[in-house]
């Protein structure tokens, strides 16, 4: 296949290394020079790195967008009307309503649009579905996630919406529903008029997970916990490890008890997660597979987003 990679940024680094390793034509585009020179010797010949991304649209079949949130919804829009695939890192635009707008498009245009939630795609993610389908841990109780770390502030969006957002969709992904409501606190410590700190109870019908995302906590947080009625699985998705931790409280006598029954390591893939992302969007764009994150994912991902915000500005819960 001919890919166009639009965005050359850090994350725009990682895509073209593995679009490479994945053996497609590429072409690059970026308003930078010196991020088209980093390109062209990359591995991208020089004729297919430029600075406009429409003159490269007529020579390709699908086009990666690894850019800032507020540019997805008109570059997406080109892209889709010229008859092209997309894939778009999360999140998918600005607001659910430009969401459903880039989904419209993708209907309209015939073309399949993939939403960059690479969660979905991590090895200790399908240890946990597995896990949770064989019920090891029983009915799941609650759930938490801290996606957070002490690193430069995003300029483009706040943290809900850039990092939390990662667990909203997993949680989607792994209990099979989508969020009812949500109660949250945001902060803007920084006085940026972005929030940098933000705690989110999101509910998947009866089951509330308690989403933790900030700027400030000391190191690199990816982890994750769910608790069930005889355990829980606790989840480190920097270490790719997955620990299963069995145990009940037991009513005896006057008394209650927790009685631990065993830990167990769970077994994980090593796979890169991105390289399964990319792979099952190009398998999707010549028909080999389906879609796996379709835009309505990637719109009811934005609506647990938007809903947070007016659930800390209301003081109250917001249903969904």
């Amino acid at each position: 296949m001919r890919i166009l990679l639009v965005g050359l940024g850090r994350w725009g680094e990682n895509h073209l290394r593995v679009l490479g390793e994945l053996g497609v034509t590429l072409w690059a585009a970026d308003t930078s020079p010196g991020r088209l020179a980093w390109a062209t010797r990359h591995g991208v010949a020089a004729d297919r790195a430029v600075a406009d991304y429409r003159t490269a649209l007529p020579h390709v079949d699908a086009v990666d967008i690894v850019t800032p949130a507020d540019s997805h919804g008109a570059l997406a829009r080109a892209c889709l009307a010229a008859g092209r695939h997309c894939f778009i890192e999360k999140p998918l635009a600005r607001t659910a309503k430009e969401g459903r707008e880039l989904e419209a498009a993708a209907h309209a245009a015939g073309r399949l649009l993939q939403v960059g939630h690479i969660f979905r795609f991590h090895p200790v993610t399908a240890t946990l579905r597995e896990a949770l389908r064989t019920e090891r841990i029983g009915r799941v109780r609650y759930a938490t996630g801290r996606f957070s770390g002490f690193k430069r502030p995003r300029g483009d969006a706040g943290i809900t919406q850039t990092d939390a957002i990662h667990y909203f969709d997993l949680f989607a992904h792994l209990f099979g529903r989508a969020a009812t409501r949500v109660s949250a606190m945001q902060r803007d410590f920084l006085g940026r008029g972005l929030d940098d700190l933000s705690l989110s109870v999101v509910y998947y019908g009866d089951i509330p997970a308690v989403v933790e995302a900030s700027y400030f906590v000391p190191g690199t947080w990816r982890d994750c916990v769910i608790v069930g009625e005889r355990g829980a699985l606790v989840a480190d998705y920097g270490t790719s490890v997955v620990t299963l931790h069995l145990g009940e409280h037991l009513e005896r006598g006057e008394h209650w008890e927790a009685v631990e029954t065993g830990k167990e390591e769970l077994p994980t893939g090593r796979e890169e997660p991105l390289r399964l992302e990319l792979q099952s969007f190009l398998d999707a764009c010549i028909g080999r597979a389906l879609n796996l994150v379709p835009a309505a994912d990637g719109v009811r991902a934005l609506a647990v987003v938007e809903a947070a915000l007016r659930a800390a500005q209301l003081g109250g819960n917001v249903s969904l």
